[in-house]
């Protein structure tokens, strides 16, 4: 169930963000990329586990350092980053001890992640967003 609701949220974010014209801008994917990560790092503060924070900090850097050099080099490092996440999702209690991670997120977002990395695909496949730019 918890998947599921993953992906409806995640329907209702890309198809939301289609209806007012966010998925044209290059920056909101690499954006979602970095606040999906950086939910277990308010789940580390909340489980006051001693460490989990910092290495919920390295993981969550590791994405957003992926949706930076995306913003800036190819945008086909968001889905990969994003698919990356899913997988990092069902890892992640064996990985990082911590008890602020409520029970149902590694599959909730699980699905929101695969959603969200699908339909970028499609959009940078359907040329709708530009694949490869080089910014300065």
């Amino acid at each position: 169930m918890d998947i599921l609701v993953g992906v409806i949220l995640g329907l209702m974010a890309v198809g939301s963000s289609r209806l007012v014209g966010f998925d044209r801008e290059r920056s909101f994917f690499p954006v979602l990329l970095i606040v999906i990560a950086t939910y277990y790092l308010l789940f580390a503060v909340m489980g006051k586990q001693p460490g989990a924070l910092e290495k919920e900090t390295m993981a969550a850097a590791v994405f957003a350092g992926i949706a930076m050099v995306a913003y800036k080099r190819s945008l086909w490092l968001v889905p990969l980053g994003l698919a990356a996440h899913a997988i990092f999702d069902v890892v992640h209690g064996e990985l990082i001890v911590n008890p602020g991670v409520p029970d149902f997120w590694p599959t909730f977002c699980l699905g929101f992640d695969l959603v969200a990395a699908a339909y970028l695909s499609v959009l940078l496949l359907r040329k709708e967003l530009l694949a490869v730019k080089a910014l300065a």
